[in-house]
């Protein structure tokens, strides 16, 4: 082991063009608690989790749109209970308006019993709801290469 210890990912920060419009979509659409807002000069910002645990802080403090050309987060990947959970996400994410990488519930790989949706937040970034198993039957975008590498 590191001198450092073992490490393990307490949240995520993510830029947003307007905390007003992704609030309606991390915690009206994902179900994210607002667990804290507040505001500091011309930013604002907001702290969201569950179960009182803190996952993801927006801070409206950027404009124009996620660029996947620019070094940064490539995806964020949100872990489900079960595969019925995760096209409970999708009807609720397709009601809202969400862009989709792929239709429906797609494997991670080819073969693999791991698999989920692939979707875009307001802003752009990107996201993905999956689980370990249960999308054994489902396609596979590309046969060799990783679903959630090229969205």
């Amino acid at each position: 082991m590191s001198a450092i210890g073992t490490l393990t990912t307490h949240h995520v920060g993510i830029n947003v063009t307007d905390l007003t419009r992704s609030l309606g979509f991390y915690a009206d659409v994902l179900g994210f608690d607002v667990l804290g807002e507040g505001a500091e000069k011309d930013s604002r910002y907001a702290f969201l989790g569950q179960d009182g645990r803190l996952v993801l802080t927006l801070w409206q403090q950027s404009e124009g749109t996620y660029d996947s050309a620019r070094p940064g987060l490539h995806h964020l990947a949100f872990e489900a209970e079960s595969i019925e959970h995760v096209r409970a996400a999708e009807a609720a994410l397709t009601a809202r308006g969400a862009t989709f990488a792929y239709e429906g519930v797609v494997a991670h790989r080819e073969g693999a019993a791991s698999g989920g949706i692939f979707f875009h937040d307001p802003d752009g970034t990107r996201l993905e709801i999956s689980v370990p198993k249960g999308a054994e039957e489902a396609p596979a975008p590309s046969e060799a290469a990783p679903t959630c590498g090229f969205f």
